[in-house]
């Protein structure tokens, strides 16, 4: 069986898309070992995880975005994981998203070992995030993307996170990747197929809740301007769960605007998968939508938070008019609302506060797929 190693710029605390992948390959006998750089030093560096082990990197504190000091971290991140990895080389180097390309490319032109690039999502977008139409963004988002796409093409397999659903109208991260000729198999942020506690309708108070990476405030301004449409006697709960770099500004926005709108705020950190259910046991809608001007929204982004959410029988406001809206409205996992109706998303919310939903597809095909096309590499 394989040696794997797999690569990713977050402490992988938790990671769901990596660790479920990395369990998959554990459980059919293959030997992964997780390389994550834990920015924050907040986790431990070594444990085992279901049969995969994962490995911190504590090399300092650097903080997330797009500031010279975290852009430091990462390059010293990549060069300490391709110097321990080139020692004792893997079968495959396995790179989760496009920030750790360049490990992998490296171990697979010195050690000849084989390349697996995962791309959750469009990384060369997330320069333009909170300054879309910024020129010197574009150009840097640009020059980046064609870096990207070079060393994409260097791999052996490449999976994404979504695509165009059969006779649907939007595209997604398969068919972005088909435009650049690089052909790629889906594995959506599906949760595992197990009992969970399902939502109970609500007697009185209700909670709308983002559980998630913060990133955005955009996406919160949005939320607060379509609570204050609700009346006062029907206003929810607001529950935040997760870490991100935004959290800070979005919780000095909420703290100010619940205080305003007479709303109960709850704050939580981040979080791991083991806290998810109790997280989810008083939420009765899910919020996913998000700032579209970034490009990575239009072209295919699907939220893991929608698809969680949906394992508890909570539904999900999403964007529409893309392929997250497509997705959850054929599938019955809530409502798709324009950008930027604060009108539309407060009657949505509204209308499904005592909606219960369930999720039928857990992506064992797509599973399936996967580890077919994995062990058809050696």
């Amino acid at each position: 069986m394989a040696s794997v190693a797999m690569v990713v710029t977050n402490a992988c605390s938790p990671d769901p898309r990596v660790l479920r992948s990395a369990k998959l390959l554990a459980k059919n006998g293959h030997n992964v070992t997780i390389h994550a750089f834990d920015r924050t030093q907040g986790s431990p560096m070594s444990e085992i995880d279901d049969g995969v082990r994962i490995m911190r990197y504590h090399i300092g504190v650097f903080s997330y975005g797009a500031k010279w000091k975290t852009v430091s971290g990462l390059r010293a991140f990549r060069k300490t994981v391709t110097s321990s990895l080139a020692n004792n080389p893997p079968d495959c180097v396995y790179c989760h998203d496009a920030d750790t390309l360049e490990i992998g490319v490296k171990l697979k032109s010195k050690a000849g070992c084989i390349l697996i690039f995962d791309m959750h999502d469009l990384q060369h977008t997330w320069v333009m995030m909170g300054r879309p139409n910024s020129l010197v963004r574009r150009a840097i988002a640009h020059r980046l993307e064609k870096r990207n796409l070079q060393r994409i093409k260097k791999s052996d397999l490449v999976i994404t996170s979504s695509g165009a659903a059969k006779g649907g109208m939007f595209p997604g991260f398969r068919e972005y990747l088909s435009e650049q000729k690089v052909d790629s198999i889906v594995v959506e942020n599906r949760p595992e197929e197990v009992e969970r506690r399902q939502k109970v309708i609500p007697n009185t108070e209700w909670t709308v809740a983002y559980i998630g990476r913060v990133r955005e405030i955009k996406s919160f301004h949005l939320l607060t301007k379509a609570l204050e449409l609700l009346p006062k006697s029907e206003r929810p709960n607001i529950k935040i769960a997760g870490d991100g770099t935004a959290t800070e500004d979005v919780h000095t926005h909420l703290l100010n605007e619940s205080s305003r709108l007479g709303i109960h705020l709850n704050l939580h950190p981040a979080f791991d998968a083991s806290t998810l259910p109790s997280l989810m046991e008083d939420v009765d809608v899910m919020f996913a939508m998000y700032p579209p001007e970034r490009g990575n929204i239009k072209q295919g982004a699907l939220p893991v938070k929608m698809f969680d959410a949906a394992s508890f029988g909570i539904p999900s406001i999403v964007n529409s008019d893309c392929l997250m809206g497509e997705v959850c409205t054929n599938e019955g996992l809530g409502l798709a609302v324009k950008w930027d109706d604060s009108e539309a998303l407060s009657a949505a919310l509204l209308s499904q506060r005592e909606a219960v939903i369930a999720l039928e597809e857990f992506g064992k095909e797509q599973h399936s797929a996967f580890l077919n096309a994995f062990e058809g590499l050696f």
